[in-house]
């Protein structure tokens, strides 16, 4: 027996585990009370990655398929065969027929994080697509149209605001998103304890909402409409208490007129009373945050949202104030950052013309890209820990489109929706036998932390690190073939570090070499002089203090000041308003987080699939009836049709239902996730996206139901 110390890499929260293991199997999983950040809390996501970790069904060893079937292949055969058919598809199409996805996992290894621009640019393609654009970039486009910076996001002080506002997010059950902050319930009830209010503003009455002083219902998609109303009070009543240098006030204005209370209590379906009221305690407060999350970010106008969010928050002065909206400080060098203005629509895409925005695509033209002949026709494919199938629009749609691919390879460790598709699965090895230092997550922490796992446990003997993997393939990308030397490209990484920011040299790294070499590095380089040996010396991690003020550092825009009403937001509120004047659809559609569950990957763990963790189609029991609707209904929308079990609950609203994303599992390399397959949500998601973003639009889908025949 033996004990070792992890940070859960299952979401954004970086929980310390203590681990007890028997050999190489994990006997325990517990919250690690020595953590400063987590303080002994996890939740079941972090209990089961012993489980998680040892699932019989991940794969070991290449793959490739042979018509309808696979075989093991050797590293170097599998390699070797990418190198053959990517350089095949180059030579008769060009690089602009290749195309890359990565799935949200990347962000939570090292390797994955490290090397996904490398990769990228190796494979020389503008046809770059993430998870970034079904979940999150609505606020990092909004984040670098005020302030230059797109990947400076603002977090909630949490454990110093006297009042929280949280829109359309479920922390209690995601643990925040955006927003690193382990036990998010536990610091919400502090907030209470203190004598603070936390009002919620959602669809549903969430757990989140159970814990909050208030919770008021809105109708889904019409969250910046209500946000504008907030704005408008302010202003119009001289609540507005602005402590940071902001240019765009008068152009706020003019556009705040035309969203009244009055007139967009109808829309949003909040009374004006309401949202005075709303306005006036966040402006009352000693201090206050606005905290707005995926079901804001996934919808018609996810930018116009998360813009108004950061609007309220300079506002009512806790705009890079303590207990207000504030940045974290990474311990490393925030390598990834431009040193210019954030600026987008560099390029666009080739069937429907979206602007790239930081260096992507939005995954909802993926299919499109896949599908339309043409010059440039996506021909292959490279996924990195990704499952689109399941996870971005028109499902149903692309998992047909990736059957006429030329060649495709992924980088994961199932077999699943979509890698049933791919030609080569190369598997990484087990969470445990890989290093971990969360790089991005620790941009967007409530308080100042940093955390270093080793591996746990060494490679099997033949066996080959996330970081090889990745460096081979992007050597291979590059045109050097798969007998290419993968140490050179960490080493060629560290030289342009080096250079860019000249704190230390190569001969202080020595005994480092891969994703540690780099993280060696940028820890050096960064603000509080930290090495990988000194975190090596806290493994429980270490506090580096609560959040300071650092907007000096973050601005970057032209005018030096934060921007209030940026151009392409001013231009998209003519959208809104249009939308305003809509008749309103009669029943909607949005999405439902568990806390056992995370995208479309932990489906297959006994522990983590019982219980409330279910995909059934939540419905208003006025609605069941008023429709005459049994135990099962079909739910269809422009783009496909579905039937499914509900479960009528009043936690929702009337006119809304609400179903899971991640589910409708195929009988691939995932059984148990198969015998429980549930439905693809995403077969009635169409390609429709926020147009300043390009992101996805999941929540507020226009939907009919009827009874099953």
């Amino acid at each position: 027996m033996r004990t070792a110390y992890r940070t859960c890499p299952l979401c954004e929260a970086v929980c310390g585990l203590r681990l007890t293991l028997d050999g190489e199997r994990v006997v325990s999983v517990t919250g690690d009370k020595d953590d400063p950040f987590s303080k002994g809390y996890m939740c079941p996501k972090g209990a089961s990655l012993g489980r998680l970790d040892e699932d019989p069904d991940r794969l070991t060893s290449p793959m490739v398929r042979e018509g309808e079937s696979w075989r093991r292949a050797d590293w170097d055969e599998a390699f070797a065969y990418v190198a053959r058919r990517l350089d095949a598809v180059i030579a008769e199409h060009g690089r602009d027929a290749l195309a890359l996805y990565y799935g949200n996992p990347t962000f939570h290894t090292m390797a994955g994080i490290l090397y996904r621009g490398p990769l990228a640019m190796a494979l020389g393609t503008r046809n770059v697509f993430s998870a970034s654009t079904v979940d999150q970039m609505p606020k990092h486009v909004a984040s670098g149209l005020m302030t230059g910076d797109p990947w400076a996001v603002a977090v909630p002080d949490l454990d110093r605001t006297d009042h929280l506002l949280i829109i359309g997010a479920n922390p209690a059950v995601s643990n925040g998103s955006l927003c690193a902050a382990p036990d998010f319930a536990g610091r919400m009830r502090r907030i209470r304890e203190r004598g603070g209010r936390i009002v919620v503003v959602d669809p549903r009455r969430t757990r989140t909402a159970e814990l909050a002083d208030e919770h008021v219902f809105v109708r889904p998609g019409s969250d910046p409409a209500l946000l504008f109303a907030m704005v408008h009070t302010l202003l119009t009543e001289d609540l507005d208490t602005i402590r940071v240098p902001v240019a765009g006030l008068d152009r706020l204005r003019e556009l705040a007129a035309a969203f009244t209370p009055e007139q967009v209590a109808p829309y949003c379906g909040v009374d004006a009373g309401t949202i005075r009221r709303l306005a006036r305690e966040l402006a009352a407060a000693p201090t206050a945050a606005v905290y707005a999350r995926i079901g804001t970010c996934t919808a018609e106008f996810g930018t116009l949202a998360q813009w108004l969010v950061d609007v309220l928050n300079v506002l009512t002065g806790n705009f890079d104030r303590a207990g207000g909206a504030m940045y974290a400080k990474p311990a490393t060098a925030e390598v990834h950052k431009s040193p210019e203005p954030f600026t987008a629509g560099r390029w666009h895409s080739r069937v429907r013309g979206f602007p790239e925005t930081l260096g992507e695509f939005p995954a909802a033209t993926m299919v499109d890209e896949i599908e339309q002949p043409g010059p440039g026709q996506v021909r292959a494919l490279v996924t990195v820990a990704g499952n689109p199938v399941l996870s971005t629009p028109d499902g149903d749609r692309l998992d047909r489109a990736l059957d006429g691919l030329d060649f495709m390879v992924a980088v994961d460790p199932y077999l699943n929706e979509t890698t049933r598709h791919a030609d080569v699965i190369l598997p990484p090895p087990r969470t445990l036998q890989m290093p971990h230092y969360d790089f991005l997550i620790s941009t967007i922490q409530v308080r100042n932390y940093a955390r270093y796992s080793p591996a746990v446990l060494p490679l099997e003997p033949g066996q080959r690190s996330e970081a090889e993997i990745m460096e081979r393939l992007t050597l291979i990308a590059m045109g050097l073939g798969a007998e290419a030397d993968p140490s050179g490209l960490p080493e060629q990484m560290l030289s342009q570090l080096i250079e860019a920011i000249p704190v230390t040299t190569r001969a202080e790294l020595e005994g480092y070499d891969g994703p540690d070499l780099l993280l060696d590095a940028m820890l050096r380089m960064g603000p509080y002089g930290l090495t990988r040996e000194k975190l090596l010396g806290h493994p429980n991690g270490l506090d580096l203090g609560p959040l300071e003020p650092r907007l000096g550092e973050i601005l970057k825009t032209p005018s030096e000041w934060v921007e209030l009403a940026p151009g392409p937001l001013a231009e998209d509120t003519g959208r809104l308003r249009a939308a305003m004047s809509r008749p309103p659809a009669p029943m909607v559609l949005i999405g439902r987080r568990h806390l056992r569950s995370n995208n479309s990957w932990m489906h297959n763990v006994p522990r983590l699939t019982g219980g409330t963790n279910r995909c059934t189609l939540q419905i208003h029991p006025d609605d069941q009836a008023r429709l005459g609707l049994g135990e099962r209904a079909r739910i269809t929308s422009a783009s496909g049709a579905l039937e499914v079990e509900l479960e009528p609950t009043d936690t929702i609203m009337p006119g809304v239902v609400s179903l899971p994303h991640g589910w409708g599992h195929r009988n691939t390399g995932q059984r148990l996730a198969a015998d429980r397959a549930g439905v693809n949500v995403n077969e009635l998601t169409g390609g429709a996206v926020d147009v300043p973003s390009g992101n996805a639009v999941f929540n507020g889908v226009p939907v009919t139901l009827s009874a099953c025949t």
